[in-house]
């Protein structure tokens, strides 16, 4: 007979000759080897980027990321105090304050990360209740940032929204303190889209990372969550600022509806964003040290009625040179697999953060990137590294040069139109605003009538109790105060479940010899956790003395 004690032991043996030749073939079959990196910069995309870091930490990439500013990250990176940087944009050779803005000959390639709309959130309550569906021009934004529209009473405010007016409030701008590519990004729209407004308030023509603060009611703030925090605090009515969307998604916060070419007014949801990046020109020239940064100018007059017009790309500063200071093999290689992982899978999360996933064209010039690691350090694996099998939601298997969000982005909801309007839901949710829902609540878009005039407003698709333009029967309510669609007897309607909003799928980024190997030792763990005890419990029990004579 075999005792309880020895079965335990060989179980246990068994058991960990199992695990340690497993772990011996996933070591033998990778012998990956990797090393902590750091970087700084843009808060534009820190949120996704921490989320992309939280995700590999699991498969052994240690990645640390502070935000601190485009400028910050790109001043780090030129001085060899990081390993990569996040930037809104390039290298500048010299800043607008006369600055040194180079690499100082650190060997370098840009590499697109992420997309995404620059939001502007705010804070504006009527009679204690929050406007969550503000329209606003580009005009009118400009004029705003630019001290030239001091108060949220303003006619021309009340123009964007169809005549709605707002109570007699200072506006107060809120902008960046610090180097911000966000800044940038938004200076550079404003330059080329409002010349006469942005320009005799700078000073100068071209872009900032500087805000220039005047006046006594602007206030700055470094970071875009501190941006953030400052509009929505107990403070904050009245405020404005810019942050990437990604900011009040999480907040759940209201965003400014801007005006695009075609006249709509409409939030940077992943599909907006990926509507109006289909006219951004990407530099194509290899040679050049600006290959794949992006030219915008399409983007800003981007005539398609779903597009945000202040979209754009962020960037990795990528270190490739074969003699870098601070590279060695393994450092390389976790940046190429955190890249891998970044620029595939984890392009699947940037719908629900607020980004928007890159296009396929920029994911395979981003594995071109990647190669110049190989290239200065041939020890680093790009094996099994091909974009066909790149879990991006803007990808279409059967037809790679199809941009699966631009094509699904719904049309923007009839209230959304200049004239119309404005829409009575509330925007910051992240969902896209149509006339397929009319519920008029819960964060859906609707087409139900609007107007924010007494007795007036334009005419939607159809009202909140879902009849068609045109047809007899009743405009629903509108609340004075919030804006929002009313249902008979003035109670806000509910929220419909037929969203049109495409949940992104969350993909395994891991490679195919990982699923097997620890898939079978997730299995041999939970064996020996189930039986293991058991086992013990039998043996001890079988080994106790026992009370009086044997039988």
């Amino acid at each position: 007979m075999i005792r309880p004690v020895r079965v335990v032991s060989r179980v246990l043996v068994a058991v960990a000759l199992a695990m340690s030749f497993l772990v011996g073939s996933s070591t033998s079959a990778h012998a990956t080897v990797y090393a902590q990196i750091e970087g700084t910069g843009s808060t534009w995309s820190e949120l996704i980027l921490q989320q992309w870091i939280a995700d590999v930490d699991a498969n052994g990439m240690k990645v640390v990321y502070t935000g601190g500013g485009s400028t910050k990250g790109r001043k780090d990176f030129s001085q060899d105090s990081t390993d990569f940087a996040i930037s809104e944009i390039p290298y500048q050779g010299t800043d607008e304050r006369g600055q040194s803005d180079s690499s100082n000959g650190r060997e370098f390639a840009y590499l697109p990360i992420v997309a995404g709309g620059t939001a502007f959130t705010y804070q504006l309550k009527i009679g204690n209740k929050l406007v969550r569906n503000l329209r606003l021009s580009g005009e009118t934004l400009a004029k705003i940032f630019t001290n030239k529209i001091t108060d949220w009473s303003d006619p021309a405010i009340a123009k964007d929204n169809n005549g709605r007016k707002f109570p007699s409030l200072p506006i107060i701008p809120v902008v960046r303190s610090d180097g911000s590519g966000t800044t940038a990004q938004f200076t550079t729209w404003m330059d080329h889209q409002y010349p006469g407004t942005w320009r005799p308030y700078f000073g100068q023509s071209g872009l900032t990372s500087y805000y220039p603060k005047k006046g006594d009611r602007m206030v700055s703030q470094a970071g875009s969550d501190q941006v953030m925090n400052t509009i929505k605090g107990f403070a904050g009515n009245g405020m404005i600022g810019y942050v990437e969307y990604s900011y009040p998604i999480n907040a759940d916060y209201p965003v400014v509806k801007v005006e695009n070419k075609a006249g709509y007014f409409v939030e940077p949801t992943q599909y907006n964003t990926a509507v109006a990046l289909t006219k951004a020109k990407i530099n194509q020239d290899k040679k050049s040290q600006l290959y794949l940064t992006q030219i915008l100018d399409g983007v800003y007059n981007n005539a398609d009625p779903r597009s945000y017009p202040i979209s754009s790309y962020s960037y990795m500063i990528l270190p490739t040179g074969a003699d870098d200071s601070r590279m060695s093999t393994a450092k390389r290689q976790t940046l190429a697999d955190f890249m891998y992982y970044s620029l595939c899978s984890g392009q699947t999360k940037a719908g629900a953060y607020g980004y928007s996933s890159l296009p396929l064209n920029l994911v395979q010039a981003g594995f071109q990137q990647l190669a110049k690691l190989k290239k200065a350090d041939p020890k680093v694996n790009l094996t099994n590294r091909d974009v066909r099998s790149c879990n991006n939601p803007t990808f279409d298997g059967k037809n790679l040069n199809r941009n699966v969000l631009a094509d699904k982005a719904p049309q923007p909801a009839a209230c959304d139109k200049s004239g119309a309007g404005p829409c009575g839901t509330p925007t910051g949710t992240n969902k896209p605003s149509t006339d397929d829902d009319t519920t008029g609540g819960g964060g859906k878009a609707t087409g139900g009538t609007a107007g924010g005039t007494p007795g007036g407003g334009a005419t939607g698709a159809a009202d909140a109790g879902g009849a068609a333009a045109g047809t007899d029967a009743p405009p629903a309510a509108v609340d004075p105060e919030t804006g929002a669609v009313a249902a008979a007897g003035g109670t806000t309607t509910a929220t419909s479940s037929d969203e049109i909003y495409a949940d992104p799928t969350e993909l395994a980024a891991s490679r195919t010899s990982d699923d097997r190997t620890f898939g079978w030792l997730a299995v041999l763990e939970l064996l020996a956790l189930v039986l293991v005890p058991g086992l013990y419990v039998v043996s001890m029990r079988r080994r106790r003395p026992q009370i009086g004579p044997r039988p």
